[in-house]
């Protein structure tokens, strides 16, 4: 199958869905299908390239903040998708933006068949700019989406139940595929046999923003009994960073914590080595389509602690509700990071099983299923 992936911006580091799209075509490639992507180029010459470079496109006002959050608008060429689309056999829509729109009216000229994956809530998007989980301007923006991109699509792939979920309670009528993006397995062998305890390692990864909620784990150590013999580390970066050191900086003058928290971009490999040693690993988001970097971190044998809400896909990883709190109550998320801490035999027994729960969610089962979506969309 010639298998055309049309996305903004597929070459973000550390962005999920860059992550994931670049991913989804190495597998892809590696089962024989031939597969090409129209985005945004590149900037790093020794990375994945677009077969069908885009100009970006500067978004007047917001481009500051669109960049802060990882993400880039590609430029509506038309000549170029043209080209794109005429030499596929199905295309694949990323997201439902205005490059969305254009491709798939070109593709319906064409007579192509238009595959999607569900990868944004609107509420990704409405947290962004400052707007709450109950924002009317959800619906619009998820009906607007439905309308001008995913009715015209036969087939979309959810990312996790909860996804489907929401698209089923929208009214959307396109066959629903439930599949996650994929996460390569761990050997036994990596899963630590005792975690960091001096003091208690507490990993939160993610982009530092609002819909990632990293400020419920830094107001839960206020009424943590342990926040004293935690080391809290952010692995990531974003629009919030200096709002979040100024909070954790707060918390050490005021002698709430003895160990000042730290923040950084972690490359995949930092990442997997500082969570194999961390005690807990902490998912705070509100709103989340899946969730690979908590798979990423229970991968290396870490105990979570998920938020849990009807936006939030991730929870869906915790085994038991010691591993899942109410979203932004930082009351409850401190009463579990201290069940755990004062609880050791349990974190130790339940690091492998989580280890190894993530074997649900391999990468070769979500290829196979994304090459039968394509078969599917093609009448094979």
């Amino acid at each position: 199958m010639k298998i055309l992936i049309i996305c903004n911006n597929a070459f973000v580091k550390g962005n999920g869905l860059s992550v994931a799209i670049q991913n989804q075509t190495i597998r892809l490639r590696k089962a024989g299908q031939e597969v090409r992507i129209a985005s945004v180029a590149n900037p790093d010459p020794d990375g994945m390239q677009a077969d069908y470079p885009l100009k970006h496109f500067i978004f007047p006002i917001f481009e500051p903040l669109i960049a802060a959050n990882g993400f880039c608008y590609a430029s509506l060429e038309k000549d170029v998708l043209t080209e794109a689309i005429s030499w596929a056999d199905v295309v694949h829509l990323e997201e439902a933006m205005p490059l969305q729109v254009m491709a798939v009216k070109i593709a319906r000229r064409l007579g192509k068949p238009c595959v999607a994956s569900y990868h944004l809530f609107a509420e990704n998007i409405m947290a962004n700019l400052g707007m709450g989980v109950r924002n009317p301007l959800n619906r619009i923006v998820t009906r607007v989406w439905k309308k001008m991109v995913y009715d015209k699509c036969s087939h979309i792939h959810c990312p996790s139940p909860a996804v489907k979920e929401y698209l089923q309670k929208a009214g959307f009528g396109a066959q629903l595929h439930v599949f996650s993006n994929g996460l390569e397995a761990v050997s036994s062998d990596t899963v630590p046999a005792q975690p960091q305890t001096n003091p208690y390692l507490v990993l939160c990864t993610g982009r530092l923003s609002n819909e990632k909620s990293q400020t419920t784990l830094l107001d839960a150590m206020r009424h943590s009994r342990h926040a004293s013999e935690i080391q809290l580390v952010f692995a990531g970066k974003g629009p919030k960073q200096d709002k979040y050191a100024r909070l954790a900086g707060r918390l050490v003058k005021d002698g709430v914590l003895k160990y000042a928290p730290t923040f950084g971009f972690y490359t995949r490999e930092q990442l997997a080595a500082t969570a194999r040693k961390a005690y807990l690993y902490i998912h705070c988001a509100w709103v989340e389509v899946e969730g690979l970097s908590c798979l990423e971190a229970i991968r290396e044998g870490t105990v979570p602690v998920i938020a849990e809400g009807p936006c939030v896909a991730a929870s869906q990883f915790a085994l038991d509700d010691r591993s899942r709190f109410p979203v932004r109550d930082s009351r409850a998320l401190a009463a579990k990071i201290d069940w755990w801490i004062e609880h050791p035999e349990e974190r130790l027994r339940m690091g492998p099983a989580y280890a190894a729960s993530v074997s649900k969610y391999s990468a070769a089962d979500s290829n196979e299923a994304m090459i039968a979506m394509y078969r599917a969309a093609l009448g094979k």
